[in-house]
Formats: C-alpha cells, sequence, structure tokens
C-alpha cells in the first residue's frame, strides 16, 4: 500500500480505520470518521486543502467546455450571440436566427408558424406569457431565463428586477450557462442589484464552465485588468478557439507582446476558423443583414 492509499485509509485526526471514513469534499485528499474529528484537524489542515481545492477548481475552469449546442433545424451549431438566437415558446426549441430569417420569407403570405413544430405563433403578449408559463412548468431553464430577461426589461410585464434575478437563478440552478452569464452582467454592473464584483465573477466563472464563450472573455477581461496576464490568457484561448473575434483579437495582442507563444497563437487561429465555419451559412448572412437594415431603420 503507498503513502497516499495509507492516508485516504485512515482519519487525519484520529488514526482510526474503518469503511465509514468521509473525504474532505473540498480537496479530497483526507478523510475523517467525523464532523469532530474534521474540526479538530481544520488549522493542520487549512493551508494544504485550500491550496488543492484552488487547483481542483482551477482545473475545471480551464477545462475547454463543449461547444455549444446545433440548431435543431440546420443542425448547424448555434451562434455565440444572443442576438443571433430564437426562443420558440411553443416547443422550447432554441433556433438559430438564420432558420426563423429563412421561414418568415417563405411564410410571407400565411399565417406565421413555429419553425420546428409548426404551431401557429403567439399573437399577443399574453399569448406569449402564457405558453411560456406553460414551459416553465415542466422545468424548461430557457423559459425560466426569457421570462427574466421580460420582467427585467418590462416587456409585457411590469419591470421587476428582483423577480427578474429570481427567475436567472432558477435557470441557472437547472445548468443554464447563459442565466450565470446574465447574473454576473446584473452584479458587475449595479443596475437593479448592489455591485458585487466577487457574485460577478463567481456566475462568470460558472457561465464559462458551462460553455458560455461570452462569459469566458469577460473573465479574460477581468484577470487582466487584475494583472493577471497568464490566467486572462488562458480564458481568452478557450473562447478564441470557440469563435470568439474579440478573443481572437486579444490573442494577436498578446502574441505581439510575447505573452502568447507562435503555437499557441497558430493553434487558436485554426480553431477559430474552424467554429466560426461551423457556425455560419447563407441563411445566417442574410438574416443578420436584415437586422442590421432593421437597427438602421430604428437609429433613424
Amino acid at each position: 500500500m503507498s503513502a497516499v492509499d495509507n492516508i485516504m485509509s485512515t482519519c487525519a485526526a484520529c488514526g482510526e480505520d474503518g469503511d465509514g471514513l468521509k473525504a474532505c469534499t473540498a480537496c479530497r485528499l483526507v478523510k475523517y470518521c467525523n464532523v469532530t474529528c474534521q474540526k479538530a484537524h481544520r488549522p493542520k489542515h487549512k493551508n494544504e486543502c485550500t491550496k488543492r481545492a484552488a487547483e481542483i477548481f482551477d482545473e475545471a475552469l480551464f477545462k475547454t467546455p463543449p461547444p455549444n449546442e446545433d440548431c435543431p433545424i440546420c443542425c448547424l451549431r448555434l451562434p455565440l450571440s444572443p442576438l443571433g438566437l430564437k426562443y420558440q415558446v411553443c416547443c422550447g426549441k432554441m433556433i438559430c436566427l438564420g432558420c426563423a430569417y429563412e421561414d418568415m420569407i417563405a411564410e410571407r403570405s400565411t399565417e406565421e408558424n413555429c419553425p420546428f413544430c409548426r404551431v401557429p405563433a403567439p399573437v399577443s403578449d399574453e399569448e406569449a406569457l402564457e405558453k411560456i408559463e406553460k414551459r416553465i412548468e415542466v422545468g424548461d431553464a430557457n423559459a425560466m431565463r426569457v421570462l427574466g430577461h421580460r420582467y427585467y426589461k418590462g416587456d409585457g410585464v411590469p419591470q421587476d428586477s428582483n423577480k427578474a434575478l429570481e427567475l436567472y437563478h432558477q435557470a441557472a440552478m437547472l445548468g443554464c450557462a447563459e442565466s450565470h452569464y446574465v447574473i454576473g452582467g446584473v452584479y458587475f454592473n449595479g443596475k437593479g442589484v448592489e455591485k458585487d464584483v466577487k457574485k460577478a465573477k463567481y456566475h462568470w466563472e460558472l457561465a464559462a464552465m458551462g460553455g458560455d464563450v461570452l462569459a469566458r472573455h469577460n473573465l479574460g477581461e477581468f484577470e487582466a485588468n487584475a494583472g493577471n496576464k497568464k490566467r486572462a490568457m488562458k480564458h481568452f484561448m478557450i473562447s478564441a478557439e470557440l469563435g470568439s473575434d474579440n478573443s481572437l483579437k486579444t490573442i494577436q495582442n498578446g502574441f505581439s507582446e510575447g505573452l502568447v507563444t507562435k503555437d499557441e497563437f497558430e493553434k487558436a487561429l485554426r480553431a477559430h476558423k474552424e467554429s466560426k465555419d461551423e457556425m455560419q451559412n447563407d441563411q445566417r448572412d442574410a438574416a443578420r443583414r436584415w437586422l442590421e437594415v432593421l437597427q438602421r431603420r430604428d437609429d433613424l
């Protein structure tokens, strides 16, 4: 038996062995037979535990997450920007704006239906809210996030930042990475809540581990501003490889400053191009141009 195995088979405080020992949940390095032994050993174990817990957290934080899901219609990866997405309140599907735009063009002279399930689209805010509530009843995290946005902006419902934050948290608890990203932004900007940078970073970290590229880029900016350039570049490398244009530009600057090696920069370039190719088609380009036209009209 190795020294490590021997340590893990006995209580770190009293030395007793047995099958009922429980590992320290923070570091997993030692075991205890009860809470009393854990508390008694805490002064000796604290520094080692804190160090190893931070290492475990970083291993999870800097592990490249899986790419975002595919659009259920065109089967291409969903865009990174929320502006390129459309949530269907009828069936709960998240589709790309390209497919929504293509379907809208095809049905100009007929009743608008959901591009995925073909159910008629809601004709009023009341009907849309009713469908969202039904999706929430079955545990749809995206529906919670969408309703949270409505309360945050006062869109079809009374403006209520507290209600919005409550819904964001409910969605986040169900694994919605974008909700963690939104919560982080709320705390960082102090909109409707007291500004809390630590909470903002915490939620951005959870969002990044869940695959949210925008949160990952924000973490890079956060670490860079704190002077932690190596940690910042690790974040930027991950988000650039997943398709973030802003992160790629930052990596390029990091290469010029000697913070990123040539091999790392070339790896980021290749991965970034692959990610962009996987998220691009003619329909999405047309939808983006259509959005730009609408935005210019709104600015007039």
